[in-house]
């Protein structure tokens, strides 16, 4: 399996550091059919949104959105980042996925969480007491809706189904099905021990500090008699890159900033990046991947080293970097630094 690279976004809607604009969210909409449009010409693997539920973000359907995208793309794989599955149905996740599926010619992924963002389940009318078990239970659903047609399933926090239909069906057997973590142990294990793949954010600290999730999920997968090698692992983490190092720093260090204290978790709690802190995190060895493409190429064959993963996702321009900028990202990442590191990897 060659080794993939890709793009995120989570939709937030952050006003501009330098003119004070705030886009709306059908300008955010536009955006992101152009970025995906570009990141499938220029070669990239996989365009990826998130989901919320609050004002300061744009995308809460996402398989709307990115069935939009599927109409303009050919070969760019698309994904939630993340479905919060604790407060979904997993009958209609699947249902959207699979149709997503099928418009995309079998280009759709489900990268499931349990939400580090909140707000949906009281929307919903799901209690935060039942985080964890709301997750357990949901993913087990939606892997034997994956797994059998018709199903006959019974649990806690849903109405049973019996001999349920569920349709339609995807266009890929099996649909994919990615869990993701932030760091926390259990969780990694329930992904290793069901043998599905593993996305682990890393948005901040040395990325050394992260292999022990990266053994953590081939030990378990192995004793739970799954193949590691068969099971993909994908590190998410955000970032940029400009032509230059410098370039790409002051560029993207204003609006990161800003969507960290405007969008960052929960309305009101902001936290504030520091230049330093941020230039320190965009090092070799830190979480974020930003700087020139040969910075780029160089931090992705490091986090290799690490953790022997086989694909990278990063949330480029998060809080709103200017959309000719981030076009410019896009193609640079696609151009310049996504063939040098399958050569290098592959």
């Amino acid at each position: 399996m060659a080794f993939e690279l890709g793009i995120y976004s989570f939709g937030e809607i952050t006003s501009d550091p330098v003119t004070g604009e705030l886009p709306t969210a059908r300008q955010r909409l536009a955006d992101y059919l152009e970025q995906a449009t570009l990141a499938d010409q220029v070669g990239l693997d996989v365009f990826a949104l998130g989901e919320h539920h609050r004002s300061d973000f744009a995308v809460s359907a996402t398989s709307v959105v990115l069935s939009a995208i599927a109409q303009r793309t050919r070969d760019i794989r698309l994904a939630s980042a993340v479905t919060v599955l604790s407060s979904e149905d997993p009958v209609r996740v699947f249902q959207q996925y699979a149709t997503l599926d099928l418009l995309s010619d079998g280009r759709a992924e489900i990268i499931a969480g349990r939400g580090s963002y909140t707000e949906s389940f009281p929307l919903f009318g799901y209690d935060l007491a039942d985080y964890d078990e709301l997750f357990a239970e949901k993913l087990d659903l939606l892997l034997a809706i994956r797994e059998h047609n018709p199903v006959t399933w019974s649990g806690t926090h849903r109405p049973p189904l019996r001999n349920a239909d569920i349709a339609p069906r995807p266009l890929q057997d099996p649909l994919p099905v990615w869990v993701a973590v932030g760091g926390t142990p259990a969780s990694v294990v329930r992904a290793a021990r069901l043998g599905l793949p593993l996305a682990l954010a890393i948005i901040g600290g040395p990325l050394a500090r992260f292999t022990p999730f990266a053994h953590l999920y081939r030990q378990a997968a192995r004793e739970a008699g799954h193949d590691p090698a068969t099971l993909p692992l994908s590190i998410n983490s955000p970032g940029f890159v400009a032509p230059t190092s410098q370039a790409a720093r002051e560029l993207s260090y204003p609006y990161f900033n800003r969507g960290m204290l405007e969008n960052f978790h929960e309305r009101g709690r902001g936290f504030h990046t520091s230049p330093e802190a941020y230039a320190a995190q965009s090092s070799p060895q830190g979480a974020l991947v930003v700087g020139s493409p040969q910075e780029i190429i160089d931090k992705i064959l490091y986090q290799h080293e690490l953790f022997g993963h086989r694909r990278l996702l990063i949330q480029l321009a998060f809080g709103g970097v200017p959309q000719k900028e981030t076009l410019r990202a896009i193609e640079l990442l696609g151009t310049e630094v996504a063939p040098v590191v399958r050569r290098e990897i592959g």
